[in-house]
């Protein structure tokens, strides 16, 4: 997964477990994309000040995401998510078909469906 993205997503999880002012370091740093020169200068601390907040928020939220593994679970979810919304599309894929394989290609789909839900049931 890219860089930015995971920090996105690890921040979107555990961002609030970290206190204000890191939050603070860690948002300028990977969002607004301001160097560790600017938010020194903003935040009134050193630049290596910055670089350590970061380096150590960014530790912090990967040690949550490696004891919760929320993240992880939730990008498995919205994969399987994905794999049913196919699914559902495909019902209509089938509609050219005689009535006896078009239901037979229906109980394909949702003994699928139902086997995808559960393995989400299973995970949450």
């Amino acid at each position: 997964m890219e860089t930015k993205l995971k920090q996105a997503y690890l921040y979107d999880f555990y961002g609030e477990l970290l206190n204000a002012h890191q939050r603070s370091i860690y948002e300028a740093f990977f969002f607004q994309d301001l160097s560790l020169s600017e938010i020194a200068e903003e935040e009134g601390i050193s630049r290596q000040g910055v670089h350590d907040s970061v380096r150590r928020s960014k530790k912090a939220l990967e040690e949550y995401e490696n004891k919760l593994h929320l993240v992880e679970k939730f990008l498995s979810v919205r994969e399987r998510i994905g794999e049913i919304r196919r699914l559902a599309h495909s019902f209509d894929a089938g509609a050219q078909e005689s009535k006896q394989e078009y239901a037979l290609h229906l109980n394909t789909i949702k003994a699928e469906i139902d086997r995808i839900s559960n393995e989400i049931l299973e995970e949450l």
